[in-house]
C-alpha cells in the first residue's frame, strides 16, 4: 500500500497531544507520593521525548503538504467534519513546550506562544465557518471540542512558563465555550445518526472539558468550591466512556485513536489535583488507576501507530467508512 504525505491527516497531531499530555500528567503526580517532589525522570520524560520527536516530525510534514497538496488541506480546513481537529496541532505545541520547559525555557516559550496564537486564529476561523452555514448535524464531532474549548488545555503549561493573565484568558474562553459545545456534541450524539466506528475514538474528547475546567479552574479561582462537582461528574463520564469503548478492538485503527489518549490525561491529572487536595486513600486510588489506565491506552495507540506506518497504512487513503444505518441496510 502507498504512503504519501498527501494522506497525512491533521488529526494525527492528536498523537503529540496524548503523548505530551501523559509525560505532564505523570509530573504532576508525583506528590501523591511519600517522600516524592518530582516523578522519576524514566516514567515522564520519555512521554515527553516522543511527544517532542513527534511534533518535530509531523510539523515540517504537513508544511510539505500544504505545500504539495493544498486542496487537501484546505478540504481539512473548512469540512466541518474535519475542522475541528486542525486545533490538535496549536495544543499540542504547547502542551510539548511545557514538557519542553526545564530543559530550554526560551524555545519553549517561544513554541507556547505560537501555538497560542495559531488556536486562537484557528477559533475566529472556526466561528466564521459556523457563521456562514450549510453544516448538517451528521457533520459535527468531537472534534469541535478540541477546537472550541482547547483554551481550557493552555494553562497546562502556560503556568509553568509563567503566563498567568493569558493562561486565563484562554481558559475562559473555553470555559464559556464548553457547555454550549458539550451540549451540541449530546444533541447530535442522541437524536444524529451514529458515528462510523473509526471515528467513535473522539467521543472521548468530552472528557477533556470537565477534567480541565475542574483542575485549571480550581487553580486560577481557589475559592471557587463548587467546581469540584465537575470531577465528580468527570469520573461519571470516563466510566461511560470506558463502557462505551468495550468493543474498541473491533473498531478499525486509525489518527482518531489518538483521541483516546489525551482525554484519559486530562482525567488522570484531574484526579491528582483532586487527589492532593482530598488526600484519603479512595481518590488517591483513583488517581493512581486513572494514570494507568491513561498510560495503558498511550502506549497501546503507539504500538498500533508504528505498525501502521511500518505496514505502508498510516498514510494510505483511508477507507470510506460504513455507518451504522448503511451496515443496518
Amino acid at each position: 500500500m502507498t504512503q504519501s504525505v498527501r494522506h497525512l491527516p491533521i488529526g494525527l497531531y492528536g498523537a503529540v497531544m496524548g503523548l505530551a499530555g501523559l509525560g505532564l500528567a505523570v509530573r504532576a503526580a508525583a506528590p501523591l507520593f511519600p517522600g516524592m517532589v518530582r516523578a522519576p525522570a524514566y516514567l515522564s520524560e520519555p512521554w515527553v521525548l516522543v511527544a517532542a520527536l513527534a511534533l518535530a516530525a509531523l510539523l515540517p510534514a504537513y508544511l510539505w503538504k500544504l505545500a504539495r497538496y493544498p486542496e487537501a488541506v484546505r478540504s481539512e480546513f473548512s469540512a466541518p467534519s474535519q475542522m475541528g481537529f486542525c486545533a490538535a496541532l496549536p495544543l499540542g505545541m504547547t502542551l510539548v513546550a511545557g514538557g519542553l520547559a526545564p530543559y530550554a525555557p526560551g524555545f519553549a516559550d517561544g513554541l507556547w506562544w505560537s501555538g497560542v496564537v495559531l488556536l486562537m486564529t484557528f477559533q475566529v476561523w472556526g466561528l466564521v465557518r459556523i457563521l456562514e452555514g450549510g453544516i448538517e448535524l451528521a457533520e459535527i464531532n468531537g472534534g469541535w471540542m478540541i477546537l472550541f474549548v482547547g483554551g481550557i488545555v493552555v494553562p497546562s503549561s502556560g503556568i509553568t512558563l509563567g503566563h498567568h493573565e493569558v493562561s486565563r484568558f484562554m481558559f475562559g474562553i473555553g470555559a464559556v465555550a464548553t457547555p454550549l459545545v458539550m451540549g451540541l456534541l449530546l444533541y447530535r450524539a442522541a437524536i444524529g445518526p451514529a458515528l462510523p466506528e473509526r471515528l467513535r475514538p473522539s467521543w472521548f474528547i468530552l472528557l477533556v472539558a470537565p477534567a480541565l475546567v475542574y483542575a485549571h479552574g480550581s487553580a486560577f479561582y481557589e475559592n471557587f468550591a463548587f467546581i469540584e462537582n465537575l470531577f465528580f461528574f468527570g469520573t461519571l463520564l470516563a466510566v461511560a466512556l470506558l463502557v462505551y469503548a468495550r468493543g474498541m478492538l473491533r473498531w478499525p485503527f486509525g489518527a482518531p485513536w489518538w483521541a483516546f489518549t489525551f482525554p484519559l490525561d486530562a482525567f488522570s491529572y484531574a484526579a491528582t489535583r483532586y487527589a492532593q487536595n482530598h488526600p484519603e486513600p479512595l481518590w488517591k486510588g483513583v488517581a493512581a488507576a486513572a494514570l494507568v489506565v491513561a498510560t495503558l491506552f498511550v502506549a497501546v495507540a503507539l504500538v498500533k501507530t508504528l505498525a501502521a506506518l511500518a505496514r505502508g497504512e498510516l498514510l494510505a487513503p483511508a477507507a470510506t467508512p460504513r455507518s451504522a444505518a448503511s451496515r443496518a441496510a
